[in-house]
């Protein structure tokens, strides 16, 4: 299997497939490749990297490493950690599955639902004041629609709580 971490790379041939690992996953989320990359560097260090580490061992540029921390960050997948007699941030891993899907769905599928309410209710009064050529086959539909996202928002507390740790 063919890796594209930079030439500055200096991860093992296991470290590396973890890495991928994490890409794939990312790729699945529809989150930038080097979110993966960087939190499978992270997962796979037994200590904790900086921007820079992070950088050197992908070879990715700093902004991606930047912005994949600050993404990974968001939805609580790494922790900030002190290092004694050094003022740069390191970064390790959350390892609870439970944290991390919490917080992606709390950044990235919660803020979607709730505007998947409203928008629904935009439709509906749209629906009132605008002519269709089959009104009650688009009122069903639109009861549909309301009936999906009242499920989504019942269904997502469900789904954190059966992950489990």
């Amino acid at each position: 299997m063919e890796h594209s971490f930079g030439k500055e790379c200096a991860l093992g041939l296991v470290e590396r497939e973890v890495v991928e690992f994490f890409v794939r996953m990312a790729n699945v989320l529809n989150l930038p490749r080097s979110v993966g990359e960087i939190y499978g560097v992270l997962f796979v260090s037994s200590k904790p990297l900086c921007l820079d580490d992070c950088r050197a061992l992908l070879g990715i540029s700093k902004g991606s490493t930047s912005q994949g921390l600050r993404i990974l960050r968001s939805f609580g997948a790494i922790r900030t950690v002190y290092v004694p007699g050094d003022r740069k941030d390191y970064h390790i891993a959350e390892t609870s599955l439970r944290k991390i899907v919490s917080g992606f769905a709390k950044e990235q599928i919660q803020p979607h639902v709730v505007s998947g309410k409203e928008r629904v209710q935009r439709i509906r009064e749209l629906l009132e004041d605008h002519k269709v050529d089959n009104p009650d086959d688009m009122r069903e539909k639109i009861d549909m629609l309301e009936n999906w996202q009242k499920r989504a928002n019942s269904v997502l507390p469900l789904v954190l709580k059966l992950i489990g740790k």
